[in-house]
């Protein structure tokens, strides 16, 4: 079990290198400006998460439990590096990280926009359905 100050140190390295990728990646862009979508699985609900965010002023937009169906990545990012990278042998794990890595900076940013509107398709979906799972949208 960690303890509180070393916990609040890895919060800080945390907060310090997300910043920087951040600054890196969209140097124009406010961290006040980021809403993230990401699933309920524990890594993302934890305190250190959630508080790192918080603080980084990052929105969570909230998703429901279990919702394959409703998550961008499930449902459109995940198949699309399976294709990608269907038949592909890698020897050592740090090359399939660098090919998974590198695969979504080759995607057009009209697909990104697209899987958005998608996204507001199956939320709709959902809404009207009351919650029930529903497949092939």
């Amino acid at each position: 079990m960690l303890n509180q100050s070393k916990a609040s140190s890895i919060s800080s390295l945390f907060i310090t290198k997300v910043k920087s990728a951040i600054n890196e990646q969209r140097p124009k862009v406010s961290t006040s400006r980021i809403l993230l979508l990401h699933d309920n699985a524990g890594p993302h609900k934890a305190r250190a998460t959630t508080q790192s965010l918080r603080e980084l002023g990052i929105q969570v937009l909230p998703h429901t439990a279990y919702s394959p169906d409703l998550a961008p990545c499930d449902f459109w990012l995940f198949p699309i590096l399976k294709e990608r990278l269907a038949g592909q042998k890698f020897d050592r794990i740090q090359d399939l990280a660098k090919a998974v890595n590198s695969e979504p900076r080759t995607i057009l940013e009209e697909d990104y926009q697209g899987v958005f509107r998608k996204w507001q398709i199956r939320l709709k979906h959902c809404i009207e359905s009351h919650g029930e799972y529903f497949e092939g949208l």
